[in-house]
């Protein structure tokens, strides 16, 4: 399998999870990588473990996520892959949900979405190359009871990547939406002993990441949807 034809990555909502070994595996490959997060302090162990570069972002802010692109480039130069991973839950009855939570959770969710996708696409498309990843969920095609805004979220971010991906595809840049249909394992969140193998890996997730990165583009996905071996719910 070649190597990465990528030298720079920005993965936005970074945190322990699937973030965390998608950085991890860029790393390996000689990618330098930036990370964004709201509260850079929970990367730590990270930053040290691959030398990683930190960035303090509202992914719902404009001017923030203006920002951080203009940081990210004075530091390791215009990323040429962009990750999005950020999102924000507001779960609860319909009927109960408080109006602004939700919107917060949307401006997260999509409209933080739309900000990296936009600021990505300045940068790459002069240079007529590039990806940009965006991180769905279950909720990105089904929406669950009690987590609607979470849905409306996710379901707004697989028409961000669609729509980016049609428009910025023929201009060299691949756009590609993962649908994470399932829990994803971690040390907080470990795999029940009675149901094996129905959580997702996270270091499994970020080599379909890299998969996608590495395809030729006579035949890029615009979607890719990962599910556990054994589902349970």
């Amino acid at each position: 399998m070649p190597d990465l034809s990528y030298r720079s990555a920005l993965i936005v909502g970074a945190g322990p999870g699937i973030s965390a070994s998608l950085a991890r595996r860029l790393s390996g490959l000689g990618v330098e990588v930036a990370l964004a997060a709201r509260d850079t302090q929970k990367l730590g162990p990270l930053i040290q473990d691959i030398g990683a570069h930190a960035f303090a972002v509202d992914a719902s802010d404009p001017e923030s996520v203006a920002g951080l692109f203009v940081q990210v480039t004075d530091d390791i130069g215009e990323p040429e892959i962009v990750v999005y991973n950020a999102a924000t839950r507001a779960h609860g009855p319909l009927a109960e949900l408080d109006p602004p939570v939700v919107q917060k959770s949307l401006a997260t969710t999509a409209f933080g979405a739309f900000l990296v996708t936009q600021q990505a696409a300045k940068r790459m498309l002069p240079r007529g190359r590039g990806a940009i990843l965006l991180t769905g969920a279950t909720a990105s095609i089904k929406g669950f009871a009690h987590s609607a805004a979470f849905a409306m979220g996710k379901f707004a971010l697989r028409g961000l990547a669609q729509s980016a991906a049609r428009e910025l595809g023929p201009k060299g840049i691949h756009v590609a939406h993962f649908i994470i249909d399932g829990a994803v394992r971690s040390a907080q969140r470990p795999e029940p002993a009675d149901k094996p193998d129905g959580m997702l890996d996270p270091d499994a997730i970020a080599q379909a990441y890299i998969d996608v990165l590495r395809q030729p583009r006579s035949a890029w996905s615009q979607e890719v949807e990962l599910r556990p071996w054994l589902e349970h719910f």
